[in-house]
């Protein structure tokens, strides 16, 4: 999106229409240089409508790639087109494509990890693939058991070896954002436990940031030598994202008045439990943009080109922000998909310029259809976000 004039339209389609409208693209495996891509699945033409005239200049079409899954979470791409899909209460790991039949991208569990204790908003959660995987074959999972949060590493159908154990556990509020940032590290987003006290206690592991190696030790430069702690003062981090300039985003949610949108600086305190929003503590840092809880409650983050998306649960649909180079936001945000499939958690920018997003309808305060829950994939037709 480059102007604020522009207005977005939802084109749902099942993966076998998407594939009928146009021979313009390749559809297969993705190229050999295409590290992490999904297939090469054609982009649907404004033919995808359902006979209506395109309103404005810009549209979105909306294909089902996986259907039936049961509260996904986390979603990281590999290196052979496939993604990697974590699902919240069953502690399965699942593999979704590169393969595909009339139905959509093909779905295979991988394998289901006994250490999860799932209840709440804890389970099998984030997950990330390791930046070396085609030599490693290494993945990382964010999972709770029965005491505790804990980030673990394993080479997938293989033994799950905790890196980092500790990070509060709770009914609610237990993050579980995972990503490999541009500096090679593992980030995690943790959430504060729900009594509000230890966001702001440095030598706690809730309500923060996380920045470390991959055995779980502290990186060097973080704020604090020894310290895994890279921010402090949140909530509940469920998204992580950077821009193609390595700026950072991360999502807040769990607070009783405002969900945000903040941008993330090495050593910064986002204020939880002292603020909920924006605030005037000079000591603090506001967020980037802020929504009422009922608009949002939004867990993933993607960034493309100068476009952020965010996916909301409470708000049942995506946000979509122009940035502007120097970081701020241009005009005012645009919803998308608002309502049409209900609970919206993960969200990702994949490696061919597309969204990939998921649902999260079949947990407590979800509507669930017969086809939930569902991975849906988003490409914009004007050259802008989701560009393929």
């Amino acid at each position: 999106m480059r102007k604020q004039s522009r207005r977005v339209r939802a084109v749902a389609a099942s993966l076998g229409a998407v594939l009928a409208l146009t021979t313009a693209c390749s559809f297969g495996p993705p190229d050999a240089d295409q590290q992490g891509a999904p297939p090469n699945l054609p982009t649907p033409s404004a033919d995808a409508s359902t006979g209506t005239e395109p309103q404005g200049d810009q549209e979105v079409a909306v294909t089902i790639l996986a259907k039936g899954l049961e509260v996904p979470w986390g979603i990281a791409f590999l290196p052979d087109g496939g993604a990697l899909i974590t699902e919240r209460d069953t502690g399965r790991i699942l593999q979704l494509g590169p393969e595909s039949d009339a139905k959509g991208l093909k779905v295979t569990e991988v394998q289901r990890l006994e250490e999860v204790q799932a209840s709440g908003d804890g389970g099998l959660l984030g997950i990330a693939v390791s930046p070396k995987y085609e030599t490693d074959k290494t993945v990382y999972v964010y999972y709770s058991t029965a005491k505790d949060n804990r980030i673990g590493k394993l080479v997938l159908k293989g033994k799950l070896q905790p890196i980092l154990t500790g990070i509060p556990r709770s009914r609610n509020d237990n993050g579980g954002q995972l990503a490999f940032g541009p500096d090679g590290f593992l980030y995690a987003g943790t959430g504060d436990g729900t009594n509000g006290t230890q966001a702001q206690n440095q030598k706690s592991l809730g309500g923060k940031i996380l920045r470390m190696t991959t055995a779980g030790k502290p990186a060097p430069g973080n704020p604090t030598k020894n310290s895994l702690v890279w921010s402090l003062g949140h909530r509940n981090v469920q998204g992580i994202a950077w821009d193609q300039t390595k700026r950072m985003y991360a999502t807040e949610n769990g607070q009783p008045k405002s969900g945000e949108l903040n941008v993330i600086v090495k050593g910064k305190n986002y204020g939880w439990a002292r603020s909920d929003g924006a605030g005037t503590d000079p000591k603090l840092t506001n967020p980037l943009y802020s929504w009422p809880i009922a608009d949002s409650y939004c867990a993933g983050v993607a960034a493309l080109e100068q476009t952020l998306a965010t996916a909301c649960l409470l708000g049942k649909r995506l946000w979509l922000l122009n940035i502007t180079e120097n970081g701020t936001v241009l005009g005012s945000p645009q919803a998308l998909l608002n309502g049409e499939y209900g609970r919206l958690r993960g969200l990702v920018a994949a490696p061919d310029g597309s969204l990939w997003a998921s649902t999260s309808n079949q947990e407590d305060g979800g509507s669930p259809t017969p086809d939930d829950d569902r991975i849906i994939r988003l490409v914009f037709s004007d050259g802008g976000a989701g560009r393929s």
